[in-house]
């Protein structure tokens, strides 16, 4: 006789679960227990689809700096149309709204899950890497098309605007940022032109 229902994709369940308990209750609510409880089943059905709970959230973090990249390409298809703020501005609020707030004290939090992201990237946080990746070659090709100074060093200010980003970002239990606070940040931190 079965003794329980079967999941459909009971991994991305599982991860989805894990999304849901990070962002509602954050990293020091998020066991193997409480993510099981979310998902609606049984422990074992964790341990039948991932090694352990930090795999579990190895994947978690790999498939946030996924989107992360993804979000990237599409900055990168802003580049020349509207303006540098708003087009930086639109995504670290992408960023910063998504669960990537959560995923990067989850990181400081569990030093198992830094060891074994450090296998696939050696320095940095993922999702915040990629983010300031992303960034760093927008603001480039501005640069190559005249809207930014000749000699900014996109890198260093993408990777200004990420932890600034944070910071603005970081407090969950209270509303985001006015646009209007981070569209101000980043203008006094972008040597923009015309």
């Amino acid at each position: 006789m079965p003794t329980g229902v079967a999941l459909r994709d009971a991994r991305q369940q599982l991860l989805d679960a894990a999304e849901r308990v990070l962002l509602r209750d954050g990293p020091g609510a998020l066991t193997s227990r409480t993510v099981t409880a979310e998902a609606g089943c049984a422990k074992g059905v964790l341990h039948r689809h991932f090694k352990d709970f930090d795999d579990l959230l190895v994947e978690l973090v790999r498939d946030h700096a996924g989107r992360t990249r993804a979000r990237g390409e599409a900055l990168k298809a802003a580049v020349g149309t509207g303006t540098v703020q708003d087009n930086v501005a639109e995504a670290l609020e992408e960023l910063f709204t998504s669960v990537a707030v959560a995923v990067v004290p989850l990181m400081t939090f569990r030093d198992e899950l830094r060891a074994r992201l450090r296998q696939t990237w050696p320095t940095s946080l993922p999702v915040l890497q990629e983010a300031a990746d992303s960034i760093a070659a927008y603001l480039a090709a501005e640069r190559g098309l005249g809207r930014i100074a000749p000699g900014a060093d996109t890198d260093t200010l993408a990777r200004m605007l990420i932890g600034t980003g944070h910071l603005l970002y970081a407090d969950r239990r209270v509303a985001p940022p006015a646009a209007e606070t981070v569209r101000a940040t980043i203008s006094a931190a972008l040597p923009v032109r015309g």
